[in-house]
């Protein structure tokens, strides 16, 4: 399976820096084909220009500034998402790439003033992510990016794709042992992905 992993933290030390290396060596060893799309180490810009904003809906063409990211998304055939909450939200270029690729005629279409879905390519996604805070904390908040991932994302991808969410909760609190637990927990799903 054709795999774009979207991955989305600038520390290449950090905890989320081995769940990527863990998510992209475990499902090429399961086989995939993975497009490791490292957003800050390809310099990704999630600064949606005005003349983006301007032509949103028209047609794109090969030489707009997100046409490659566009076509890496439409060779994809399942997404796996690797990035922090900050701020009960995703990073800024995470989200920026959703705004500037995740266009009309890519990931839905018009038809008469109404959305409709149309990115049937990706048929499974997953998420991995940690949280500064509890899961009750975020749960007060509504937890923005789990919403995002499991009704948004999955709207508009295959219908019926499988969708998984994996998070850490507590990391200000974590311990070797339960940061050793989730990396285990993500790499029994990159495994069987």
């Amino acid at each position: 399976m054709n795999i774009l992993v979207l991955y989305a933290h600038p520390v290449e030390t950090s905890f989320n820096a081995g769940l990527h290396r863990t998510i992209v060596e475990r499902l090429t060893a399961a086989g995939h084909a993975v497009d490791d799309c490292d957003l800050y180490a390809e310099d990704f810009d999630p600064r949606l220009t005005r003349a983006e904003r301007v032509s949103y809906h028209d047609e794109r063409s090969a030489d707009d500034p997100a046409a490659a990211y566009v076509e890496r998304l439409q060779k994809a055939e399942a997404l796996v998402l690797s990035f922090p909450v900050w701020n009960y939200g995703y990073p800024a270029i995470l989200k920026g790439f959703f705004d500037r690729v995740f266009l009309p005629g890519v990931s839905f279409k018009l038809v008469d003033g109404k959305v409709q879905p149309s990115l049937h390519n990706i048929r499974k996604l997953a998420a991995v992510t940690t949280y500064g805070g509890s899961r009750f904390r975020a749960m007060l908040m509504g937890d923005p990016p789990r919403k995002l991932v499991k009704r948004v994302l999955r709207a508009t991808i295959k219908p019926g794709a499988s969708v998984s969410y994996l998070a850490q909760y507590s990391m200000n609190l974590s311990s070797n042992e339960t940061r050793k637990r989730f990396l285990a927990k993500v790499a029994a799903a990159m495994d069987t992905f």
